[in-house]
C-alpha cells in the first residue's frame, strides 16, 4: 500500500509537471519557437544519456540496431513528436495555452478514432457515443474560434500518430526517448549552427538589459526539465493500477487549461466553454466506461472485447492511459 500510495504521488508529479509547462516556455524568451524546439531536442539526448549512463542501462541498443523496422518507426516517431512539441511551444509562446489543453483534451477521442480507422477495432456504445460527442464539441468550438480549432487537432492528430507509432516499437519511456532524440539531434544541432553563425539565436550569448547567462541555463535545462516527468511517470508506472493512471491523465491538460484561463487571462467565448464541456463530457463517459469494464474484469473471467488502443480492454488496462505526454 504505501508503494502504490508513492507510485500515486510520482503519477500526479509527473501529469502535473506536464500539466506546467505552459509557465516554463515564456521563460525562454526571446528565443524563438524554432530555437526552443532545437535547444529541448539537443539537451533532452545529453540528459537521457545521463540518465542511461546511471542506470547503466545500454544493452538494448545493439539489438535494436540489428531490427531496421525498429529503427524506422522511431524515427517516424521522432518526426511525429517534432512536430508535437515545435505546435505546444509555438501555441503556448503565442498565448493560446486554453487550445493547447485542449488538444491533449480530445487525444483520447483521436486515439479511438484511429483504432477504429487502422485497426478496425470494435467499440462499445458509450465509447461511439464520447466519439460523437466529442465530433460535435469540435463543431461547436469552430464556430466559436470562427475557424477550426486547428493547433488543437494538430496535437491531438501527431500525439496520436506518436502514441500508435510507439505502441508497434515496444520500447520503455527513456529508452524511447533516447531513440527519438538520436534522430533530431544533428537536425537540432545543424539549425542552433545555423543561428549561432547569423548572429540571430540566443544560445552561449548575452545582450544586457535583455537576456544573460540565466536565460543560457533555462536553455540547457530543456533537457532537464523534459526527462524528468518520464522519470517519474516511469516509476509511478510500475507501482499503481493503470486505471489510476488512466485518471491522472487528465491532469495536464487540466492543468494547462487552469494556466491559460488563470495566469494568462485568455478569453473563453460563450461557444467556447460549451465546446470543452462537451469534450468534456465526453471524456466523462470514456471514463465512467472504462472503470465499469474495469470492475466486471475483476469478476469471473470473460473474453475481452477488442477496443482501441489507449482506450484499452477491461482485462488489459482498464482506463485510457498515455504514456508520457512529452509536450
Amino acid at each position: 500500500m504505501q508503494d502504490e500510495r508513492k507510485g500515486f504521488w510520482l503519477g500526479v508529479a509527473a501529469y502535473g509537471a506536464w500539466g506546467l509547462f505552459p509557465l516554463y516556455w515564456p521563460l525562454l524568451k526571446p528565443s524563438t519557437a524554432g530555437e526552443i524546439l532545437a535547444n529541448r531536442m539537443v539537451w533532452s539526448l545529453v540528459a537521457v544519456a545521463a540518465v542511461l549512463a546511471w542506470q547503466r542501462h545500454w544493452g538494448w541498443i545493439r539489438p535494436l540496431l540489428r531490427q531496421p523496422r525498429r529503427v524506422a518507426l522511431i524515427a517516424g516517431a521522432a518526426a511525429a513528436i517534432s512536430v508535437n512539441w515545435g505546435m505546444y511551444i509555438w501555441g503556448v509562446n503565442s498565448n493560446q495555452v486554453v487550445q493547447t489543453s485542449l488538444g491533449y483534451f480530445i487525444n483520447p477521442l483521436v486515439t479511438i478514432a484511429f483504432g477504429v480507422a487502422v485497426y478496425r477495432e470494435r467499440l462499445r456504445a458509450v465509447q461511439w457515443a464520447a466519439v460523437g460527442v466529442g465530433a460535435l464539441a469540435v463543431a461547436v468550438l469552430t464556430v466559436g474560434y470562427g475557424h477550426l480549432p486547428w493547433l488543437a487537432l494538430s496535437l491531438a492528430f501527431s500525439f496520436g500518430v506518436y502514441g500508435l507509432i510507439k505502441k508497434k516499437v515496444g520500447l520503455s519511456g527513456v529508452e524511447s526517448l533516447a531513440g527519438e532524440t538520436a534522430f533530431q539531434f544533428l537536425p537540432a544541432v545543424g539549425y542552433l549552427a545555423y543561428l549561432a553563425a547569423t548572429g540571430t539565436g540566443t544560445l552561449g550569448r548575452t545582450v544586457p538589459g535583455s537576456y544573460g547567462w540565466g536565460h543560457n541555463v533555462l536553455l540547457v535545462l530543456c533537457g532537464v526539465v523534459t526527462a524528468l516527468p518520464l522519470l517519474a511517470f516511469g516509476a509511478a508506472a510500475i507501482r499503481v493500477p493503470l486505471t489510476t493512471l488512466g485518471l491522472l491523465q487528465y491532469l495536464a491538460p487540466v492543468f494547462q487549461f487552469a494556466v491559460g484561463i488563470v495566469v494568462d487571462h485568455e478569453h473563453m467565448s460563450g461557444q467556447a466553454w460549451a465546446g470543452f464541456a462537451l469534450v468534456w463530457a465526453a471524456l466523462t463517459l470514456l471514463t465512467w466506461d472504462a472503470l465499469r469494464q474495469a470492475r466486471q474484469a475483476r469478476g469471473p473471467a470473460r473474453p475481452a472485447a477488442r477496443t482501441a488502443p489507449g482506450v484499452v480492454a477491461a482485462q488489459d488496462e482498464g482506463a485510457p492511459v498515455v504514456e508520457g505526454l512529452n509536450s
